[in-house]
């Protein structure tokens, strides 16, 4: 049963003591699937997330022709074990010109980037559609980059749709630059072995981007000749519930959470009570935007600076976030990539989520302090946590016990209701 389509959070009234368990990573979830399908022979991913962006991938890495299994986990409903079979470094053919096989990425950039680069390797013509929005998000660094491997990318405005003419492995030389997206020069690294490509990579802060640098972690750690891997829980998910410990001032802690430290968003803890100022670029990834939502809070204004990859996301999320929390009541100054949010009295509002599943979770967050929030198309949290609202309602200890109702009815929803699909 799907969630309505206006759910209201009801704020916790007495302090908590939890201990959430948190799905995979799906940065980590989506990568590995890369490795696991370029791999050698036999192998089985534990602890891998498996929301929307990753059955995505797991589709379309069985359209393309890789057999891949996927088995419960008993240890957390949220994750899947996932076994893949590799090819050795084949990737199954495409289609013709006329007939290109299709690929449906829906709005998961890294299902979009990752496949783009995968595909190549293959012969064939492949064909990557999404979303309307995912047709809006930029490409054309990655394009550029694998039309200078020498491979023939069909897009008239460099956005999906396009069409991939795979070549199989060439040994070549690119640049690509992460100033749009980390994910580009991700998508390329992950191939790059099998192509027998060699990847410059460019931009600000090139070496340091943390979600490149995950990614050539991942590689060097990663079983290539088949075997076992665990998936991490994932930070930008763990996020929400430790801003709801800090802003109810409870015992809220995550369960085995992230133990390596490939996970920017693992630092959050570190940034409860919030300093003055807070990078995108170097403090932190998509859980800032878990931070902007708390500052409201903050005994002092708190600046958010380097912003501007928030806009091409799964929304616009700067206006987003600036638009929402002045429709609770508070005080936000955009200038630029910067998010200026000064300590507010805020109040009940109807939030628009956007279609973005971290607006829904965000705002869900503060609706626990904060009486009468309400969330437009919240089941949008399916992307990467399904199981989000059903953990701010289980009870303690392995929820937070609240509230969640029909914004309609004000009926208690109950917890088979919360899934979101």
């Amino acid at each position: 049963m799907p969630l309505p389509d206006l759910i209201e959070i009801v704020p916790l009234d007495k302090p908590v003591r939890a201990v959430i368990t948190i799905p995979g990573s799906k940065s980590i979830t989506n990568r590995a699937l890369i490795l696991a399908a370029l791999g050698e022979g036999e192998t089985t991913l534990r602890g891998a997330l498996w929301s929307e962006d990753t059955q995505v991938m797991v589709d379309c890495l069985q359209e393309l022709g890789f057999m891949v299994n996927v088995a419960p986990d008993v240890q957390e409903a949220g994750n899947r074990t996932i076994t893949v079979y590799g090819k050795g470094g084949l990737v199954p053919p495409g289609g013709t010109e006329q007939q290109p096989l299709e690929l449906y990425v829906g709005n998961a950039g890294t299902a979009a980037r990752f496949l783009a680069a995968l595909v190549c390797l293959g012969k064939g013509v492949y064909r990557l559609q999404g979303v309307s929005r995912m047709h809006e998000r930029p490409q054309s660094g990655l394009f550029q980059a694998l039309r200078e491997l020498g491979y023939r990318i069909d897009s008239p405005n460099d956005k999906l749709p396009v069409v991939m003419f795979g070549a199989g492995p060439r040994a070549a030389r690119c640049r690509v630059s992460i100033e749009e997206s980390s994910q580009f020069a991700s998508a390329l690294l992950l191939c790059a072995e099998v192509g027998r490509w060699q990847v410059a990579v460019t931009g600000q802060n090139a070496e340091e981007s943390p979600y490149v640098v995950m990614t050539s972690k991942l590689i060097k750690a990663f079983p290539k000749g088949g075997g076992a891997f665990h998936i991490e829980p994932d930070a930008s998910s763990a996020s929400y519930f430790w801003a709801a410990g800090f802003e109810l001032d409870s015992a809220v802690s995550v369960r085995a959470g992230p133990a390596s430290d490939w996970q920017v968003d693992a630092a959050f803890p570190r940034f409860l009570p919030l300093p003055g100022v807070v990078s995108r670029r170097t403090d932190l990834g998509d859980s800032i935007m878990t931070a902007i939502v708390l500052a409201p809070f903050a005994n002092k204004p708190v600046r958010f600076t380097d912003l501007g990859r928030l806009r091409v996301q799964e929304c616009e999320r700067v206006a987003a976030l600036r638009t929402e929390l002045t429709r609770c009541g508070a005080k936000v100054i955009e200038d630029g990539d910067t998010l200026t949010v000064l300590p507010s009295k805020l109040h009940a509002g109807e939030i628009e989520t956007y279609g973005d599943h971290r607006m829904a979770m965000c705002f869900a967050i503060l609706g626990l302090k904060v009486p009468g929030i309400r969330l437009k198309n919240a089941s949008c949290a399916k992307k990467t946590f399904p199981s989000f609202f059903q953990k701010l309602a289980a009870p303690p200890p392995a929820g937070l016990g609240a509230g969640i109702l029909d914004g309609k009815s004000g009926r208690r929803l109950s917890e088979a209701e919360l899934f979101a699909e």
